[in-house]
């Protein structure tokens, strides 16, 4: 696969209202330009139509599922003229999709969803999970920015707080699932969550900003306590099944995968790249692949690695986007039992502490443990005779006094130090935030 071909990325900005989507369609549209990318804006199609004189209060129940079935079908014809303008133009494409395809699930019940579902011939998966790459949602101002919530600057919009903090859940909810939702939150000054929302997408997509985004939002993991609670505890969330296989890379700074992830047989597939910055934070470059694609990499699986099999489990809970890892057979025995938690925040660690589900056992955080990264779980050999351990990728002139991905060439090896027994003692500790379990 040339990773170096022309991109086209697709991004749905989504929110309750007042949210700063308008501004953050412009200030992204501004930035990628400055980098040199075409940058298409798909209008949000309930505007259009809304704006032709359509009131939902004038609608009776089989009217409103009918006019929610044609918007859905309008939105998808707009998005694939634009899709089809990025695929034949011979520049790097991002397209800014204003609201997205499930969008329209917030307004109607589960049944009418799904018989829309099926009368269509759409399903779940393709709709959210294969159609855009990424999804941002900005949290309306009436939830923690109330002083500057308004209903002036927009000519469809007229709710109050309750009911704009109500549209937001609902918004919300309606991309839970998605593998890489990120909820842009009222936690800073309103300069900075736009900073936030451009620096998720940079982000994503690997592309180096130096210090114009200057953001603390990283990757937070923490080891959580088996059994656990029943599935009515949790808030409104969505199964998925996953499966990671490790390729055989000939860069000795870089590690590959393939992820195939799905629901009801239906299922994605994406290849991702991991290789460290010279600023010392890992960039991933992730590529959606088709079945084809996906068959053909997976004959270059890495067989010192185990294929991972897991559950994951996606929600929201106080405006964080969680992912709760469960690990299945068949796996090495290091990961019988392990359950991962992983999220988002530029939160400072009080705060985000607060934020954590209070449903579930959480033992410590393990950001940044090698014992738990996915690589060094799924190895074959045992940790304490393996060369293959990874400590932390290096930059090629750092690797020259290391051994394979980063394991020091002198000294007693960190992987000799980690028993295999480690996960299971990290279970019977207390939470802990920025350290070690004890």
């Amino acid at each position: 696969m040339d990773l170096k071909e022309k991109r086209v990325y697709k991004i749905v900005l989504t929110g309750g209202p007042c949210g700063g989507k308008t501004t953050g369609q412009a200030r992204l549209s501004t930035f990628f330009e400055n980098l040199g990318w075409k940058v298409f804006r798909v209008p949000e199609t309930a505007t259009v139509l809304l704006s032709g004189g359509i009131k939902f209060s004038d609608l009776t129940e089989e009217e409103a599922f009918k006019f929610q079935e044609n918007l859905l079908r309008t939105m998808l014809q707009i998005e694939n003229t634009f899709f089809e303008l990025a695929d034949s133009c011979s520049r790097n494409c991002l397209i800014i999709c204003d609201r997205g395809a499930m969008d329209a699930s917030a307004f109607i019940s589960k049944e009418q969803w799904e018989k829309m579902m099926s009368s269509n011939g759409w399903n779940s998966v393709e709709l959210r999970d294969n159609r855009y790459n990424q999804i941002i949602h900005m949290v309306t101002a009436a939830n923690g920015a109330e002083d500057f919530y308004t209903t002036e600057d927009h000519a469809c919009r007229s709710e109050g707080m309750e009911l704009a903090r109500e549209l937001d859940y609902k918004a919300a909810a309606a991309w839970v699932g998605h593998p890489y939702f990120d909820v842009i939150d009222n936690s800073t000054e309103f300069e900075k969550k736009i900073r936030r929302m451009i620096a998720s997408i940079c982000q994503k997509m690997g592309i180096d900003t130096g210090d114009r985004l200057l953001t603390n939002a990283r990757k937070r993991k923490f080891l959580v306590k088996a059994p656990l609670p029943d599935d009515s505890v949790f808030p409104p969330f969505q199964d998925f099944e996953v499966v990671h296989n490790y390729l055989i890379n000939s860069h000795p700074s870089m590690q590959a995968r393939l992820r195939k992830r799905g629901q009801k047989g239906h299922w994605s597939y994406t290849h991702t790249i991991r290789k460290p910055r010279l600023h010392g934070q890992i960039v991933e470059v992730k590529t959606q692949l088709t079945h084809r694609d996906y068959i053909n990499l997976l004959t270059q699986k890495d067989d010192a690695h185990f294929t991972i099999y897991k559950k994951r489990r996606c929600f929201l809970d106080n405006n964080q986007y969680f992912q709760l890892d469960i690990y299945k057979d068949p796996c090495h025995p290091r990961c019988i039992g392990l359950i991962l938690l992983e999220t988002y925040s530029a939160l400072e660690d009080g705060r985000l502490e607060e934020c954590l589900p209070k449903f579930l056992q959480l033992a410590c955080e393990v950001t940044g443990d090698p014992a738990y990264s996915m690589y060094n779980l799924s190895l074959r050999e045992e940790w304490s005779s393996s060369s293959k351990f990874c400590h932390a990728l290096k930059v090629p002139e750092m690797a020259e006094t290391t051994n394979g991905i980063g394991n020091p060439t002198n000294g007693t090896s960190l992987a000799s130090k980690v028993s295999n027994h480690t996960l299971q003692n990290h279970i019977s500790s207390k939470v802990t935030l920025n350290g070690n379990c004890n």
